[in-house]
């Protein structure tokens, strides 16, 4: 009988600490009797603990992120990795399917933008420019997987971590599940494909939760789209078994197997679903100021906190980044994903070279560095921030940077506008 994934998560954590890979391949074989590479190979891995590890069947590929104390956020090591293992296995025409999953409480957390910010510090910009590149071309290359691809969101799925899990087939959400976009409370933007599919969510959900980095739980995400699906995790290791001896391409046969174990599930009482009215009345607004006006005057004139509440989550965030984001969901409405990436990644350079605005340093500085949570804003008012000052974050490379591209040709089989500036 399988071992469910709690177990997997501790039996992965202490046999780590004792013996290494070799004994975890081990394990995992017998957990899974169709995952028969990482034995295999077990006396060929070296001493150290993977990050990514793989539960290697013949048809289904198991990937899993295995940074548990750092809730798997993503580093470039694990970047590089899933770039290489993802070209494998779409290759590997006996390959149908794919499942992602993370180690212990945590999907993913993010990217490690921590390493990004000592770069910069450092005077190693190019070093973030590099993680970025890579982890949006991760990003599109998910996006465009030629095998079916299900990502298992057990747990923390916030930032980076839904750049490797919206983008694909299936996204099965569970009681575990929390999802949130929160980068414009460290200055910068939500990224990673995120102006893609926050605006299309239901009415101004995608705007709401952009600027404000408020947080859904998995019935949430089944109920807006996010997810696809909504499994309880006691039987996520079945799911897993399930899926394991499935050997097809078909993705109807693979969604009607998820089905199986699927409870039906609606948001909670406190869901901000609930709000869809208040939501799209305040943040359909052409600007930020105007949705900050809106909410101002709705908080001072009845006595439901949800308005004064959305007002000071958004009073917290960098103003810049207020402008830069609502802009690039705006914009990412007509646009592609390739074309959302693209432009994503410009405004990330921007931050990281700290060209048009320091906030992400001081973002950075304030919430996971000196962790004093008071980040002093520069500009510190929405008033301040002027229209040139977003069309510059917005606007092409003029000091030697390279425009992200990415293979569109090659993988979409078109040919490839470029993203408008």
């Amino acid at each position: 009988m399988a071992l469910g994934l709690q177990k997997l998560a501790g039996l992965r954590s202490s046999l780590l600490g004792s013996h290494g890979p070799l004994r975890v391949g081990a394990a995992f074989a017998m957990a899974r009797p169709w995952a028969l590479s990482v034995a295999m190979h077990a006396k060929a891995a070296p001493p150290v603990e993977e990050e990514v590890l793989v539960e290697d069947g013949f048809a289904t590929k198991v990937a899993i992120l295995n940074r548990p104390k750092k809730l798997n956020a993503l580093n470039e090591n694990m970047i590089d990795r899933l770039l290489e293992l993802y070209a494998k296995w779409e290759k590997d025409k006996h390959v149908r399917m794919v499942i992602l999953t993370g180690a212990g409480r945590g999907f993913c957390a993010g990217g490690d933008v921590a390493s990004v910010y000592h770069f910069g510090k450092a005077g190693q910009q190019e070093r973030g420019n590099t993680f970025f590149n890579k982890e949006y071309h991760l990003n599109y290359v998910l996006g465009t997987f030629k095998k079916i691809h299900v990502a298992l969101l057990d747990g923390v799925c916030m930032g980076g971590g839904n750049g490797i899990s919206m983008h694909g087939k299936f996204r099965v959400a569970t009681e575990n599940t929390l999802f949130a976009m929160p980068e414009t409370a460290i200055g910068l933007h939500p990224d990673v494909g995120a102006s893609y599919f926050l605006s299309r969510l239901p009415g101004h959900l995608g705007e709401y939760l952009g600027l404000t980095g408020s947080r859904l739980d998995g019935a949430d995400l089944l109920s807006c789209g996010l997810a696809t699906h909504f499994v309880p995790s006691q039987r996520l290791a079945d799911l897993e078994d399930r899926l394991g001896g499935l050997n097809t391409g078909d993705p109807e046969v693979v969604g009607i197997a998820i089905d199986e174990f699927c409870d039906v599930v609606y948001p909670g009482d406190k869901s901000p679903l609930h709000r869809k009215e208040d939501i799209d009345e305040c943040f359909e607004k052409e600007t930020v100021e105007e949705i900050v006006d809106t909410l101002e005057t709705k908080a001072g004139s009845n006595e439901d906190e949800w308005y004064s509440n959305t007002l000071a989550l958004m009073k917290k965030v960098s103003p810049i980044s207020l402008k830069v984001t609502l802009r690039s969901i705006r914009e990412g409405r007509q646009q592609s994903l390739f074309q959302c990436l693209e432009r994503e990644y410009r405004l990330s350079v921007h931050a990281v070279n700290a060209t048009h605005s320091t906030d992400f340093y001081e973002g950075c500085r304030a919430l996971l560095v000196d962790k004093d949570n008071k980040p002093q804003w520069k500009p510190p008012t929405l008033a301040e921030v002027t229209k040139e000052m977003v069309d510059d974050i917005f606007a092409p490379f003029h000091q030697g940077e390279k425009e992200l591209e990415l293979p569109v040709q090659q993988r979409e089989g078109r040919s490839r506008p470029r993203s408008r500036p």
